[in-house]
């Protein structure tokens, strides 16, 4: 949910909001996001007025006549590239869109909950507590009661089991009303392409475009990346200023989605992750380097997470061997694995660690080394440019 902000109420348009953050300076003002915003701010009044029609009041005659209250309400359907701004617009929408029952949501959470719903109206129906055979029928009703505006970000379907009932899904889910707005990185038509048996999949494409206006935004300035690259990766002294500075680049790279902690598994042993968020986790320097992890647990945690976060790196005493080996091989496993890391610590690299004897001494001239790099304009790109080349080989990747 966005904030309110100063000389705004709670029912302000997506373009209102809109200009505030461009007149403060947190956005820049773009034609190509400026029509997104003026549909989103459309999409708004028709479901206000859909939401007024169908509301039993004493005001209800006034839209007794309005055909166009009556019919159903098209959502909106916007793709584009990463970093263009789509689920910062239609968070805007969602905070100001006036209706109680609405929902946002990552797509692929949304899927995991369809299927557990269906998974437990299977097993009532077989302890014989509800009597239809069919799941999605209840299960859509359901969700529409929950929601009537749904909010989907990163529309994207990769696996067989959704693609099979997605059709059915959201036919039952528009019967109930349901009003749909996605962000996506790809058009309708490229959703699932190359699927296994995507010819039954095609019936979704097709009712999706019926209830939805496709809108593509295509700017040539990907502003996620572009602000990350005014940001700092290393962060330096410790301070409350510095922990600020590492929570907005946090949010910056999940885009303000819910984190939660995770597990790893590494060789039969769980490997706790304070807090992940899609491709991103978040450690502290006590969780990575305090606690007895080794070579291939560092190793886990950069295959599985291409930006790490490291809170509050201290200078590491020379008495503390233990803890300034497993920095240097966390550092030398992130280096090798060319993963993106953001650290808040005590004192720049070459400072970090204050004895002056023995094989540490030594080693951790070369993580100061890699530490500098890893902050280095060309180190950054190239992880920007690795990255953007294995998103597109998922996207041409399907179940």
């Amino acid at each position: 949910m966005m904030h309110q902000r100063d000389g705004l109420g709670p029912q302000s348009t997506v373009g209102q909001r809109y200009a505030l953050m461009a007149q403060a300076g947190e956005i820049t003002d773009d034609p190509a996001q400026r029509q997104v915003v003026a549909a989103l701010d459309r999409l708004a009044e028709a479901i206000a007025v859909k939401r007024l029609h169908s509301k039993s009041s004493a005001l209800g005659w006034l839209f007794a006549k309005n055909r166009a209250a009556a019919e159903p309400v098209t959502g909106l359907y916007i793709h584009g590239g990463v970093g263009r701004g789509k689920t910062m617009l239609m968070d805007l929408f969602f905070d100001t869109v006036p209706v109680r029952r609405k929902r946002r949501v990552h797509f692929n959470a949304f899927m995991a909950d369809v299927h557990d719903r269906i998974q437990q109206h299977r097993l009532a129906r077989k302890e014989g507590t509800v009597r239809e055979d069919d799941p999605i029928p209840p299960v859509a009703r359901a969700l529409a009661d929950e929601a009537w505006v749904l909010c989907f970000d990163e529309f994207s379907v990769t696996d067989i089991a959704d693609a099979m009932i997605l059709s059915r899904l959201f036919t039952a889910l528009f019967a109930n009303g349901v009003v749909l707005v996605a962000t996506s990185n790809v058009a309708p038509d490229d959703l699932y392409r190359d699927g296994l048996n995507r010819q039954l999949f095609l019936p979704f494409v097709a009712l999706l475009k019926r209830h939805a206006r496709v809108v593509a935004l295509e700017l040539p300035t990907d502003y996620r990346m572009e602000k990350l690259s005014r940001m700092p990766v290393y962060m330096t002294p410790l301070s409350a200023e510095t922990d600020r500075r590492m929570d907005d680049a946090w949010k910056t790279v999940t885009r303000g989605l819910p984190a939660e902690p995770a597990m790893l598994s590494v060789k039969g042993r769980q490997v706790p992750v304070p807090l992940a968020s899609g491709n991103a986790a978040r450690f502290s320097f006590a969780a990575l380097c305090e606690k007895p992890l080794a070579a291939r647990d560092y190793l886990a945690i950069a295959d599985r997470y291409p930006t790490v976060f490291v809170d509050r790196v201290p200078v590491i005493a020379e008495g503390l061997r233990n803890e300034a080996k497993r920095f240097i091989l966390l550092i030398d496993t992130l280096y090798d694995r060319r993963v993106r890391l953001f650290i808040s610590a005590d004192a720049p690299p070459q400072d970090l660690y204050s004895g002056m004897n023995g094989t540490e001494a030594f080693e951790f001239d070369r993580t100061a080394s890699r530490l500098v790099e890893m902050q280095s304009r060309e180190w950054l790109d190239d992880w920007t440019q690795e990255q953007g080349s294995r998103q597109e080989s998922s996207s041409r990747s399907t179940a």
